[in-house]
């Protein structure tokens, strides 16, 4: 390591290189804060041409690469435990051009979510993709996991607002993919591999992004229903009768634990299962659709309360109670399942689930919520200030291989939109068969046949 340290040092004095322990340690976890981050160096490449010279030089020592952007993720995908060389991308952060005729933008991929949105807002149009730490995660991160939302219901996943990518193989060469053209018929459509390959098969360093017009005025309801059959009825009732943005739902357990955190409180009284629902609502008659469709859901039973946002801070105050879960649960440093189904499996894959967990977690919390209108689910097992660590991941990898069986017989999948990483990896053979995984892992070969690229991640 030191010798291997003090070379980078010399053959690549020209980019930013940081060797502290606490820049170490910074730059080598993510949220699971499992693993402890030991990686060999961490390199700040300020363009294209220092991430070619960084891989380049990764390939001619044998040295494997972990690409960072924001080191929000939650499946140990940016983890560095091993030596690797760490390449932070958190100096290419510029917003590169903008295409009006066809509403591209052009960005690096440091570039946070948030700052996403702010410069497509700047010409008057929207990146759709949203998720409560638009902040702090980085665009390039989100390419990486294909990121979803919050309103994948509506736009769908990061996949869909991807028209081109630059991205740097385990060799340092340069791969311009798509290009951004809206038609390209002309062999493999290799910017697809690469969405939601966790940095396995190459490093994002530009991204062309599709931008699309804002939605109309919206409005915003938080809904109280009795059990998960009525949640997904009202959902039913809701997408039948009005033009979704959002639908998302929590427990009542979720939702102490937010206002111990600094949320307040919307309705009296406790409820078992909360919505956020948010739809268009650009004139007086849509309004008056969606409160009539509230009616018919108090008539049937199916909501027990509810409130409509009547200003702009009060829809923010409503949705932090969904977006403030998993701030509000960090302290815990929980143990996490990101899981889906087929939006027409969630009733039997809930009840399944329900029992599964009742069963082999008495006497730990468990707090899930989710995006109910595109079948995924977040579960989050917090771990009793009494039992050790180690206890505690013990017994939770053993509940998410029953965790995996039962969403092998409804046809789901392990992470929904979290990404495999390290923490999903031994499970990937409930998603996807024996001869998929074999494919997928000569396409990791093709691209990076010295394994180099982010290794353990994924298989």
């Amino acid at each position: 390591m030191s010798d291997l340290r003090e070379a980078l040092l010399r053959d690549l004095p020209d980019i930013r290189l940081l060797t502290a322990p606490a820049e170490l340690e910074h730059y080598g976890r993510d949220w699971t804060r499992r693993w402890n981050p030991a990686p060999l160096a961490i390199a700040l490449p300020a363009d294209t041409s220092e991430v070619q010279q960084l891989v380049r030089w990764a390939a001619r020592h044998q040295v494997c690469v972990v690409p960072s952007g924001g080191r929000t993720g939650l499946s140990g995908g940016a983890v560095a435990a091993h030596g690797e060389l760490v390449i932070s991308l958190d100096r290419m952060r510029q917003v590169l051009a903008f295409d009006a005729a066809a509403r591209l933008l052009t960005v690096q991929p440091g570039l946070p979510l948030q700052a996403v949105h702010e410069a497509a807002a700047g010409h008057g149009l929207i990146y759709p993709v949203d998720f409560a730490a638009r902040g702090s995660c980085s665009i390039g991160g989100n390419i990486a996991t294909n990121a979803g939302g919050i309103r994948v219901i509506r736009y769908g996943n990061t996949r869909e607002w991807v028209a081109g990518l630059k991205v740097v193989t385990a060799k340092g060469e340069l791969l311009d993919l798509n290009r951004g053209l809206v038609k390209n018929s002309s062999g493999y459509d290799l910017r697809h591999l690469m969405i939601g390959s966790e940095g396995t098969l190459g490093i994002v360093v530009e991204a062309t992004l599709r931008l699309t017009d804002p939605p109309p005025p919206s409005q915003v309801m938080l809904l109280a229903l009795p059990d998960m059959a009525a949640l997904m009825q009202v959902f039913e009732l809701f997408q039948h009768r009005l033009p979704l943005q959002a639908f998302e739902f929590f427990t009542d357990v979720a939702l102490r634990h937010v206002l111990a955190h600094g949320a307040s409180r919307a309705l009296d009284g406790d409820y078992p299962y909360y919505a956020v629902c948010e739809f268009d609502a650009a004139t007086e008659a849509a309004e008056e659709v969606a409160l009539q469709a509230f009616e018919k859901a108090m008539e049937q039973g199916w909501l027990l309360d509810g409130v409509l946002a009547q200003s702009e801070a009060q829809a923010a105050a409503l949705w932090r109670l969904r977006e403030g879960i998993t701030e509000s649960l960090a302290p815990y440093q929980p143990y996490k399942n990101d899981v889906s189904v087929r939006i027409s499996a969630v009733p039997a894959f809930l009840a399944d689930m329900q029992d599964l967990l009742g069963r082999e977690y008495p006497h730990i919390e468990v707090v899930w919520f989710g995006h109910i209108g595109d079948g995924n689910l977040h579960i989050n097992v917090l771990r009793p200030a009494d039992m050790a660590a180690e206890d505690f991941i013990g017994q939770c990898e053993r509940v998410t291989k029953l965790l995996a069986a039962t969403l092998q017989r409804h046809g789901g999948s392990i992470s929904a939109e979290h990404g495999i990483g390290l923490v999903k990896r031994d499970y990937l053979g409930s998603t996807r068969s024996a001869a998929e995984i074999a494919l997928m892992q000569g396409i990791r070969r093709a691209f990076d046949p010295d394994g180099l690229l982010n290794p353990g991640k994924l298989f």
